[in-house]
């Protein structure tokens, strides 16, 4: 048996489909994997700020059309990269072991962010972020950086900024864990919803690689990534929305945290609810619903005129 596997060209996209590769040639004995890489447009515009790009799906569309199209027969994703409507024809066959979610804090000068002096130059490419620095740092500056990880790395210093903010999964996956001065806590900034997760998309008809594919997944990964996207949905966002959710289980209860804010970190709402480990997407959409109560749809309207304007 051959599988086809569609990739972004990064090094950390192709860190992750071989290890996506190695799981599954063990799991099916004489599996041959081919590796197709494919150029997205995220990776060629690789400085307009992505919630400035309109297009959902700036680092998956590519990839997802291959897949539509017969070229390739799997598709590995980072899934906090994914937009919450799939193509038609298309379904996440496994959700694999989730990497850490945490953000990771990067800087020579100081050991993590509330350590940075007023003024200072915080370097992200997310909204998110932003909105959660800001909300607890004010007196700091946070400016926009886009690119893969050694880019980045480059990009901050020549910027002056202090520090940098990225995805630990990634540096981790790369095995450059002595670049992360510290981890910063999901308390004090909440992930993205699916950050640390990998989605292997396939198509819906093609039972034989789907009955491969779904040996990976996780199923309480699969839950907690599920209640994270499902509040991302009902907040009616996108991948760059500045909405954090991080979900846990423990027995049979899943909670889930979120955290909606304004680009100015004027107003946040950090609220959390738990229900059965069996309703994670309800679980998601009552906690949004209380987040709407709760200041959310004011932070969505102004939202919404920022990112129009």
């Amino acid at each position: 048996m051959k599988i086809r596997l569609g990739t972004r060209a990064s090094l950390l996209a192709r860190t992750q489909s071989g290890w996506v590769a190695d799981q599954l040639m063990k799991c099916e004995p004489g599996l041959q994997i081919e590796e197709v890489l494919i150029e997205t447009g995220g990776d060629q515009d690789q400085e307009t700020p992505l919630h400035e790009t309109g297009a959902p799906g700036v680092f998956t569309a590519e990839v997802e059309r291959a897949l539509q199209d017969g070229r390739v027969d799997l598709a590995v994703h980072s899934l906090k990269d994914l937009p919450i409507q799939q193509p038609e024809g298309l379904v996440l066959a496994a959700i694999p072991v989730r990497e850490d979610p945490r953000d990771a804090w990067i800087s020579a000068d100081y050991a993590g962010v509330v350590d940075m002096p007023p003024g200072s130059i915080v370097a992200t490419g997310s909204l998110r972020r932003r909105s959660q620095i800001l909300n607890r740092y004010p007196e700091l500056v946070v400016e926009g950086i886009r690119g893969n990880i050694d880019t980045r790395m480059e990009k901050y210093r020549d910027r002056g900024a202090s520090g940098l903010l990225l995805a630990a999964a990634g540096l981790l996956r790369l095995g450059r864990r002595p670049l992360i001065r510290s981890m910063v806590s999901v308390t004090e900034m909440t992930p993205a919803p699916g950050q640390g997760a990998l989605a292997l998309e396939v198509r819906e008809d093609d039972d034989k690689v789907r009955e491969v594919v779904s040996r990976l997944d996780d199923s309480l990964t699969r839950q907690c990534v599920v209640a994270e996207r499902s509040l991302l949905s009902a907040l009616g966002g996108g991948c760059h929305l500045p909405v954090g959710a991080l979900a846990g289980v423990s027995g049979g209860t899943l909670s889930l945290c979120g955290v909606l804010g304004a680009l100015d970190g004027k107003n946040l709402v950090r609220l959390s609810a738990e229900g059965s480990v069996e309703e994670p997407e309800l679980i998601g959409h009552d906690l949004a619903r209380l987040i709407r109560k709760s200041g959310g749809d004011a932070i969505l309207e102004q939202l919404d005129e920022g990112l129009e304007t």
